[in-house]
């Protein structure tokens, strides 16, 4: 047996536990300019999250943030750039209303988020069917920065704690 082996295969392990992403084998990073550049691209409006420099209060290059009114809710992704070792750290954060007194909920971390709404609607046969009315995918920001992150040869890595 190699020798380190069992600490790779614990590397990969707490990877896929933490979300870390790799980029493909042959891909020349880009500069940090460059990735930033085209993270910044993303934001337009045709997506439901915009893209933006970060404050100085919030300790990152970037900053990726989606209101969702629908649910009283917004996510954030802070973006930290390494360019020594070529990875963009991620920290996932949301806020949502509370249904008790105390305002709003924290949470941070990379889960996913899914809702959905329906509603009853005629069809052309007359016949009731479920409708959907809205949608809402936390996955619709985080795959395309983590996309954009591993086409520029960059590695993502989110965290829970620091940037």
């Amino acid at each position: 047996m190699e020798q380190g082996t069992g600490a790779r295969a614990m590397g990969r392990a707490w990877d896929r536990f933490t979300g870390t992403a790799y980029p493909d084998g042959g891909v020349a990073p880009l500069p940090a300019a460059e990735l930033r550049t085209a993270l910044l691209a993303l934001d337009g409006p045709d997506v439901p999250f915009r893209v933006r420099d970060a404050l100085p209060s919030e300790k990152a290059d970037l900053v990726a943030e989606w209101r969702v009114p629908t649910l009283r809710l917004t996510l954030r992704t802070r973006l930290r750039l390494v360019p020594g070792s070529r990875e963009v750290r991620t920290l996932h954060e949301q806020w949502e209303a509370s249904t008790s007194d105390s305002g709003r909920q924290y949470s941070r971390g990379a889960g996913t988020r899914v809702s959905r709404q329906w509603t009853y609607e005629r069809g052309p046969d007359g016949r009731r069917r479920w409708v959907e009315t809205f949608r809402f995918d936390s996955r619709d920001m985080r795959d395309p920065l983590r996309n954009t992150v591993l086409d520029a040869g960059w590695t993502w890595r989110p965290v829970l704690f620091r940037l």
